[in-house]
């Protein structure tokens, strides 16, 4: 295991067009990190210049006290894994998982041993004389995960591999290459767009829009305490309202929203009173009372069944709200109004 320092990389074709901007993170060794964020924000750009298939503009790539910034990819002992899988379809499966090895001349009674072990690690163990064509999606995605781990590598790199597959087969190859990666042990970058996937998977995640890393934690910390209004609402769902601070101290601050309702949330040490601030409720922690009874009174758009939940649209003077109430035949309907109010210590200061 080694760690990954990304020491203020960035990235930029011609003058104009900076594509990643100073990303400066130390992945740490075993850790599974993920570089979370839309189409185009530069994550697979990172993921490549980690790779060495693209070299950064700006700052430094090292695996633990190796510099390998300008080391080219087949030296840097890094195993890959593609979203289209890129196996080749006239080599059956262990043929496939082996091909890394036979590059590196690994001789056939140790070639044969370590492919077994990676295609059993990935759950495929039965299936090595299977033909390619005759594996689904989710298998395939594994063939590609066992021929990245039999070479043993440094740092395992993955982008976006489970985008072609369906919502179940998602599920269940993303436990199968978190399963495998905890056992092997490896320093390990995963590249994707989907929030879930990255909060189900990862020991911590980079958010990033736009080139710029918006902020890095564990899913529980980016989830609950998002750093940006952007981080808010990419990950999940929020309320994320424009707001001005009229009061609080410490790390507590009393806040004006849109309207005039005013709620208390929790501010980070960092963000002064001048600061412009959004506040992000997440639609669970908001609560539906009597008119009255909360924050603000607003009126119901739509109600949304979900199974265990309902999800609630409301609007009060302009300001709409979503709201995630535990389903209920006493529920309120379009049309009625009702009551709001934030629970307390769920409500967070972020920067606009």
């Amino acid at each position: 295991m080694i760690p990954i320092r990304l020491d203020h990389v960035g990235k930029r074709y011609g003058a104009n067009n900076t594509v990643v901007n100073d990303i400066d993170v130390t992945i740490a060794s075993g850790e599974f990190f993920t570089l979370l964020g839309p189409s185009g924000c530069g994550k697979s750009t990172t993921l490549r210049m980690i790779a060495g298939f693209v070299a950064p503009t700006t700052g430094r790539i090292l695996f633990g006290d190796r510099d390998v910034t300008s080391t080219p990819p087949n030296k840097r002992g890094t195993g890959m894994v593609f979203q289209n899988y890129a196996l080749f379809p006239h080599l059956n499966v262990a043929q496939n998982v082996a091909y890394g090895l036979v590059t590196r001349k690994v001789r056939t009674p140790e070639r044969d041993q370590r492919v077994a072990r990676a295609l059993e690690s990935v759950g495929l163990g039965r299936y090595a004389d299977r033909r390619i064509e005759q594996l689904s999606g989710g298998q395939q995605q594994r063939v590609a995960l066992a021929r990245a781990l039999v070479i043993s590598p440094d740092v395992l790199l993955l982008d976006e591999p489970l985008s072609n597959l369906d919502a179940k087969l998602r599920e269940e190859t993303r436990t199968e290459i978190r399963r495998a990666q905890r056992e092997a042990q490896i320093t390990s970058v995963y590249v994707t767009h989907d929030q879930a996937e990255a909060m189900a998977m990862s020991d911590r995640i980079a958010v990033l829009d736009a080139g710029r890393l918006h902020q890095i934690g564990t899913p529980r910390e980016i989830y609950n305490r998002p750093a940006t209004a952007f981080v808010a609402r990419f990950i999940g769902r929020s309320n994320v309202l424009d707001a001005k601070m009229v009061g609080g101290s410490g790390e507590t601050a009393v806040v004006r929203l849109p309207g005039g309702a005013t709620i208390e949330a929790a501010r980070p040490a960092d963000m002064a009173t001048t600061d412009e601030v959004a506040v992000s409720v997440r639609p669970e922690n908001l609560r539906l009372t009597e008119p009255g009874g909360g924050m603000l009174d607003a009126v119901v758009h739509a109600v949304e069944f979900t199974g265990a939940n309902s999800q609630f649209e409301v609007e009060s003077g302009g300001l709409k709200l979503s709201i995630t109430a535990p389903d209920s035949a006493a529920l309120p309907r379009p049309g009625d109004t009702v009551g709001v109010r934030a629970e307390p210590g769920h409500a967070w200061l972020v920067a606009r």
